[in-house]
């Protein structure tokens, strides 16, 4: 899987670093960091190799913390001191105030959130990037959901929490609660757009104000959810904790691919040396 023109690596070797507004600071591994350690210890194995290897250890590992998390929750935490009780209490508050207008922009935040925008729009992305053979960005496009919708079914299927005790806007399975897989779906897609763009920006405000966007959207879509009696309030919150987690796994997979494609092309010129 080659890399985008310009790698960290290069300015270690003294090489001319192009300047490529398709090169994300973020995706790039951090000198003797645990992407480059990780890629290391795979020597001589293909970038797509190390990329996947990288992806399946990553969500063995938060897949292990969720599950673990998701136990703690639902067995120590919402029964007690009345937690579950005021969790609920949400939602039920939620019920008895809507309105029809609320439930049209409530039916705008389920679509910003999940299916079919969200897999178009990575899915468009993704194919864009991979004709102009920017591997790792079609990559960190294509599979950020991927990642996040297994670690949201696994995690849901080991530890069932059932829906919200009011009058459900949607048809969905009522045991899979938690955590909140649209939540989960727009931190991936919209803060992982966010951290490619912040990586790149220099002024400040720019920073701020794409990172609110990304902020502002997620809110919508789990005040949404909530809403329309998917998830509870805790339900949301893991969500996000899981989407977040999502794009720690896929940072991680890209920069060490990067510093696979790096060592390969050293190889190479040593060779033809």
């Amino acid at each position: 899987m080659p890399t985008a023109p310009a790698t960290a690596a290069d300015g270690a070797r003294g090489r001319p670093v192009a300047a490529d507004r398709l090169d994300f600071p973020i995706l790039r591994a951090t000198p003797g960091g645990r992407a480059e350690r990780f890629a290391a210890r795979l020597d001589g194995r293909h970038p797509a190799l190390v990329f996947f290897a990288a992806i399946v250890l990553g969500f063995i590992v938060v897949a292990a913390i969720s599950i673990g998390v998701a136990e703690l929750v639902n067995k120590l935490l919402l029964p007690a001191g009345g937690i579950g009780t005021a969790d609920e209490s949400v939602n039920e508050w939620l019920a008895r105030n809507r309105t029809s207008a609320l439930t049209d922009v409530s039916s705008v935040g389920s679509f910003v959130g999940g299916a079919p925008l969200l897999p178009i729009l990575v899915g468009v992305m993704a194919l864009a990037f991979a004709a102009l053979r920017h591997w790792r960005l079609a990559a960190y496009m294509a599979f950020g959901l991927a990642v996040e919708s297994a670690l949201y079914r696994v995690t849901s299927l080991a530890v069932p929490r059932h829906r919200p005790t009011v009058d459900r806007l949607d048809n969905l399975p009522v045991n899979a609660s938690y955590p909140s897989g649209h939540t989960a779906a727009s931190v991936v897609v919209y803060s992982g757009i966010a951290l490619l763009l912040t990586s790149r920006m220099t002024r400040r405000g720019s920073r701020a104000l794409t990172w609110s966007i990304a902020a502002l959207i997620t809110l919508f879509v789990a005040g949404s959810r909530m809403y329309r009696g998917m998830h509870h309030p805790i339900d949301v919150i893991a969500g996000a904790l899981l989407g977040f987690a999502a794009l720690i796994v896929l940072v991680g997979a890209c920069r060490a691919t990067g510093a696979a494609a790096d060592r390969r092309a050293v190889r190479d010129e040593g060779a033809r040396a």
